[in-house]
């Protein structure tokens, strides 16, 4: 299935930087910080629910460091907080070779897939960039949570700030602390 069909031209451009972006750390799987941080690069309504420049600057200064630093303790591992189910397929996937491309996390797949059934809740036939920010955020123990609340910003705040049907998916993932 082609991932525009599945989700849209927006976050197909996402998925396609969050892939690129764990072929060139090196990862075997896309995870949720590899989303996060090609959603930012993506979305300007994901940048502006996030807040302002310095906040931005902070959050991009963690994401990229996640290559350099405290993100090499995630090589070689999955990204399974234990608070989803584990999940085998990969989300909307239009891969074509699996060789060469990395799977998604069962994290990365679970916020996939929430950020769908955030889309339908809401009656739009694909996600939005804030649907898939509200999915990230609804996960505490997933990467891309880890590094926003390194860089200072409270992941349980961000699900309210992405317009509706958020608080309904936050409070099932437990992100309101």
């Amino acid at each position: 299935m082609d991932d525009d069909a599945v989700l849209g031209a927006e976050l197909a451009a996402v998925v396609g930087g969050a892939r690129r972006r764990a072929v060139r750390d090196g990862d075997r799987q896309m995870d949720t910080a590899h989303l996060l941080h090609s959603l930012l690069e993506h979305d300007p309504e994901v940048r502006a629910a996030v807040g302002d420049a310095r906040r931005l600057a902070r959050l991009f200064g963690y994401l990229v460091q996640r290559s350099i630093g405290y993100g090499l303790r995630w090589q070689g591992s999955v990204e399974d907080s234990g608070a989803i189910a584990v999940v085998a397929a990969r989300a909307g996937s239009g891969a074509r070779d699996a060789r060469d491309t990395p799977a998604w996390s069962p994290a990365a797949a679970a916020a996939m897939a929430g950020a769908h059934a955030r889309a339908r809740h809401r009656g739009a036939p694909r996600p939005a960039g804030t649907d898939l920010l509200a999915a990230l955020t609804a996960d505490p123990g997933n990467r891309a949570v880890e590094v926003l609340e390194r860089a200072g910003i409270p992941a349980h705040d961000l699900g309210g700030r992405t317009g509706s049907g958020t608080e309904e998916y936050a409070g099932e993932g437990g992100a309101g602390c």
